[in-house]
């Protein structure tokens, strides 16, 4: 029986696919590997296999990072700050939206941090393991 694995580096996945779908899916797919199954078919294959790790893991670090700049900046909700004739003026609108969007902005990347940050999570033991076994 011969063995041949094919580990897809996530950056060059096209046609419309979202990239943190793209890795959120490698990641995934990564972890669905059984490292004792991988080694009796061919030891070799466990290096390639630590390395793909270790790169899929450096991306999600990658985008981890970029999305945590996506949280700082000037807090959404200092609006509560304002006066209430403030927040009542003809002007306060393009402000609330602003507020709303930022809010909204910040939803979004919190949720693609954690799922990233799950995502990767059951990744590092393996890769200690697979280590390990080179």
């Amino acid at each position: 029986m011969t063995l041949t694995a094919t580990f897809a580096d996530a950056s060059h996945v096209g046609g419309g696919i979202d990239q943190d779908e793209a890795l959120s899916t490698r990641l995934r797919d990564l972890a669905l590997v059984d490292l004792d199954a991988l080694a009796a078919g061919n030891h070799a294959l466990i290096g390639v296999f630590a390395d793909d790790i270790a790169h899929a893991l450096g991306e999600a670090r990658g985008r981890i990072a970029v999305l945590r700049t996506q949280l700082g900046g000037p807090e959404p909700l200092n609006v509560l700050d304002l006066t209430t004739r403030q927040r009542a003026s003809d002007t306060a609108a393009t402000g609330a939206t602003r507020s709303r969007d930022r809010l909204v902005a910040q939803a979004d990347a919190s949720r693609a941090l954690a799922r990233l940050a799950d995502l990767s999570a059951p990744l590092v033991p393996k890769l200690f393991e697979a280590d390990r076994r080179r």
